[in-house]
Parts: structure tokens; sequence; C-alpha cells
């Protein structure tokens, strides 16, 4: 299957600050892919570039192998949802699906097939007659997303579409999106800042970081996976630790030493010597805690810290454990819940352990002081704790 949308070298910059970074990466045909990333990172940029609305300062845009990058916005196979919805608030339903096709001459009975078509797409039947204001905002969100694809686009753009809806509306609008995008099967390019909704829909995720790309993949090589620090913070939450290789040991795994903390085994496979600097992920919930010390194995780290902070979250709960010098999240899935049970509380000793299978070494080692909103990683954690 070719690629539909391919990005070779793009550059885009405004004034002294540069968008994009010669961003190159192709998206298959059919694609559920999303643009995942912080404010000002160059998602949006580069959803404009696509629909034509802005041009690169260079590199090209191609899709299915045709370059579209001066391509007029109106002659392209694309079409884009918006967050604010932007219906037309004096017709009705059904005249604002068929808009598109009136404007591209199609016949009275074409239209009339294709509008009746999405409708029922998109489970609306019943409110065809009614005008934007007499109806929801996550059926105004069907309604765009029925009137961008009446028009039988190649590719369907979606700048941020549920931003503006509730979190329950935005869970339900994720799974009928999902569903459309298994309906209709063309390729969806999706912009979000959301991790979760993200994870939730794509085939592939692109995360941008200052207008360069810092990985793509599929959502569980994004989390289990990351090649940065940027990104193992950015999706989901993570503990991270600093230090050296120390000593090589059984197979692919090395000792670690960290300053003011426990040696770690960990699998090195990076290939990284004896003295080489070392970046860890561990995230919280790979950890286990208990008051038991837990039995010793040749795989197992296993320490001792303190319970510095607790926060009850219904599904787990989140513990802020002190292990040395440094500060360890861990999150506690609640299985079973037994009234009977004494649970963990504030200033406990407790036991931390993890497989070294668990821990993961970044591809490229960074210590990172300020992340994209201005904070510490190491600050960041601490808020979120």
């Amino acid at each position: 299957m070719s690629d539909s949308l391919e990005f070779d070298k793009v550059i885009k910059g405004f004034g002294a600050v540069k968008a994009l970074d010669e961003i190159s990466f192709s998206i298959k045909k059919g694609e559920f892919f999303s643009l995942l990333g912080p404010s000002g990172c160059g998602k949006t940029t580069l959803l404009r570039l696509v629909a034509g609305f802005e041009k690169p300062d260079s590199g090209r845009i191609l899709l299915n192998g045709q370059d579209i990058t001066n391509l007029p916005a109106n002659q392209r196979p694309i079409n884009t949802v918006f967050q604010s919805y932007a219906l037309f608030p004096h017709l009705t339903l059904w005249d604002n699906i068929a808009f598109g096709l009136r404007i591209a001459k199609h016949s009275k009975e074409y239209i009339k097939k294709e509008v009746e078509s999405m409708l029922a797409l998109i489970q609306m039947e019943e409110h065809a007659y009614k005008k934007p204001d007499y109806i929801s905002g996550g059926q105004k969100q069907r309604v765009a997303i029925a009137r961008a694809l009446v028009n039988r686009p190649r590719v369907l753009l979606l700048d941020e579409p549920l931003a503006a809806l509730d979190l329950k509306l935005r869970q339900r609008m994720l799974l009928e999106l999902d569903l459309i995008h298994d309906e209709v099967g063309i390729t969806f390019l999706y912009v979000t800042h959301d991790q979760n909704e993200a994870m939730a829909v794509s085939d592939r995720i692109a995360i941008l970081n200052r207008g360069k790309l810092e990985q793509i993949g599929r959502p569980i090589e994004l989390y289990e996976a990351p090649q940065s620090s940027f990104v193992a913070a950015f999706i989901g939450d993570t503990n991270f630790l600093d230090g050296w290789v120390a000593e090589q040991q059984i197979k692919e795994y090395s000792l670690l030493s960290i300053e003011d903390f426990p040696q770690v085994i960990c699998f090195n496979d990076k290939k990284l010597s004896v003295g080489d600097p070392v970046h860890m992920s561990i995230r919280p919930e790979k950890i286990h805690i208990s008051r038991e010390k837990p039995a010793e194995k040749p795989l197992i780290n296993s320490m001792q810290g303190i319970v510095e902070d607790i926060i009850y979250q219904g599904d787990h709960t989140k513990f802020g454990v002190r292990v040395g010098g440094h500060r360890m999240t861990v999150f506690q899935q609640h299985s079973r819940f037994l009234l009977d049970e004494s649970p963990i509380t504030w200033n406990d000793k407790v036991w931390l352990w993890w497989h070294a299978d668990d821990g993961f070494i970044l591809e490229r080692y960074q210590v990172i002081k300020e992340n994209e909103m201005g904070r510490s990683f190491e600050n960041t954690l601490q808020e979120q704790n």
C-alpha cells in the first residue's frame, strides 16, 4: 500500500522562530495518525501546511506521490474539522452537510443520497432539519465530521476537534471517531495535546517538540520504549534516575551506580560500557510496593524507603516514596479491596521492587534542565505528586 501523505524535509519559520525544523515522515493510506505535543511544538503548523493554509519555507508535501506543496487549498482532496465546528448557524444540519456538494455542482439525486448516507453514519437522521443552535456540542462535532467526509477527501484533518467538549463527551466522541474511521477507511490526521486521546485511537503517533520530530511509532512503542527524556515524561508518568555503568552483569544486563541511591540492575540494550553515563526511566506502575521485604532474585531491584505522600485515585493509589536522596512515584493498582487490611500510610517504611527488564535506558542520554513549559522534569514530577 503506497504512502498517502509524506513530509520531505519540511521547514517553516515565523520570524526568528522555527516552527518546523526539517520534518520528514510518512503516513500510510487509511491510518488514524496523530500529531502530539505541547503548545507551540509545531503540530498545528504542520496541519495548516497539509491543508494549504500555509506554505513551507522549504521541503515538500506529497499526497499519493503527487507534490501538493504549492497546490491551493481548494484544489486539495483534503478536508478539515476544526475545534469550533464552523457550522453555518442559519442552515439546517442537512444543508450544512450538503453545502460542499452543492458548491461542487453535484446533482440533486447524488446530494440527497450522500447526505442521507452521512446522517446515517453519524446517527443524526432524526435531527436533519434542526439548526446548529438546537443540538449539543457532541452532535455539532458529528455534523462537522459528516460535512467534511461527504466530499470524500483522501485525508481528513482534525484540529483538536474534542477540546471544547467535557470529559465524558470527549470519551464518547473518541469512540465514535474511531468507529467512523473504521467505516470510511480514509486517512485521519489528528492533532491534539492530550496524550490519552492520541493513545486511545491512533494507529501511530508522531511526537513533536520545539519544531522537531522526537519519535514516531505505535502507542505501545512510545510508552514502553521512549527514545528520549521528553517522550518518556510527556507520555504518562515516569521516574528518572541518572548515574553511570558500574559493571557488566549476566548477558546484556548492567549494574548502575546512582548517587545517594541503591545500585540498580537494568537491561542494557544500548551497549553502554563501564563508566558511561546513564539516564534511566522506570514507570510508576512497574514498581511494586509492600511493607514486606521481597525475596532476593538475580534480576530484581529492591530497596527500602519512607512514604512521604499518598493520593487515592479510585482505581489506584499514587505513592511518593523517599529512597535516599530521590523521591520515587509508585502506582498501586486496586485489584482487590479488603476492609480488614491495614493500608500503607504516611511515614511507613516500605519496600519497593521491580524487574531489571522494566527499567529502560533512553536512546539519547540527555540531562534535560527544562521542558517545553519551562519547568524541570524533577519539578514536574514533584508537582504531580
